[in-house]
């Protein structure tokens, strides 16, 4: 019934769709906590802007982000993120892509984190002569990040199945292939299938582990 994978490299493309959430992860999630930071912070200009940027950048397609990125960055303005190689030059203009849209619901997430933590906690870390930026860091964020694993964890979901947008610039990932496998084979559903399990094994595991870990490290209150 699927022996037509035979003549197509499943593994290699899952593991691009695999490389692309984990490098936007993690970009992201830097990215992320700085505009949190910003958005909570002391610095009208900062607040301003952590403000724009999220406003605005939650409200735009992520399909015209990757798109801006392939053809504003790199086919107008010649910015080729230090390679020579189109398939390379792609893969790294979908992460920042992904990482511009992503980090803008990882700020929501962090944010909503810093919330939960009691304000007597920093009002007592500025008390004893603590900066702004260090009860930030050392108090608020290591307990916001305990109370937000749950909604990161669906951030992380989204960022898994967001990657199929990549296949907008050519990135060899799963939506890729199932667009090449459709094109060559009169077999949607078995197609779809194999796809939707490949996606239903990525994003199932992370959610259950995630959801796992958010329960052991949340903070009683």
């Amino acid at each position: 019934m699927f022996d037509f994978l035979e003549g197509y490299d499943v593994l290699s493309a899952f593991w691009t769709t695999v490389q692309l959430t984990l490098l936007s992860a993690v970009g992201s999630l830097v990215w992320g906590t700085l505009l949190a930071a910003m958005r909570v912070g002391p610095v009208p200009l900062m607040r301003g802007f952590g403000t724009a940027y999220v406003n605005i950048v939650r409200n735009i397609p992520l399909t015209v982000i990757i798109l801006f990125s392939s053809l504003g960055l790199y086919q107008t303005l010649n910015v080729s993120l230090g390679s020579d190689e189109t398939d390379t030059i792609n893969f790294r203009l979908a992460v920042l892509g992904l990482i511009v849209y992503t980090s803008a619901f990882v700020c929501e997430a962090i944010r909503s984190g810093i919330n939960t933590v009691p304000v007597g906690q920093a009002e007592a870390a500025r008390a004893i002569g603590l900066s702004f930026t260090q009860v930030l860091f050392l108090v608020v964020l290591p307990q916001a990040f305990r109370a937000t694993v749950g909604p990161l964890t669906n951030v992380l979901i989204a960022l898994t199945k967001n990657t199929t947008v990549a296949a907008a610039i050519g990135v060899a990932e799963a939506a890729t292939l199932m667009k090449d496998m459709l094109d060559k084979e009169a077999l949607l559903l078995q197609i779809s299938a194999v796809i939707a399990f490949g996606f239903c094994c990525l994003t199932l595991p992370t959610g259950l582990i995630l959801g796992w870990v958010g329960k052991k490290v949340a903070v009683k209150r």
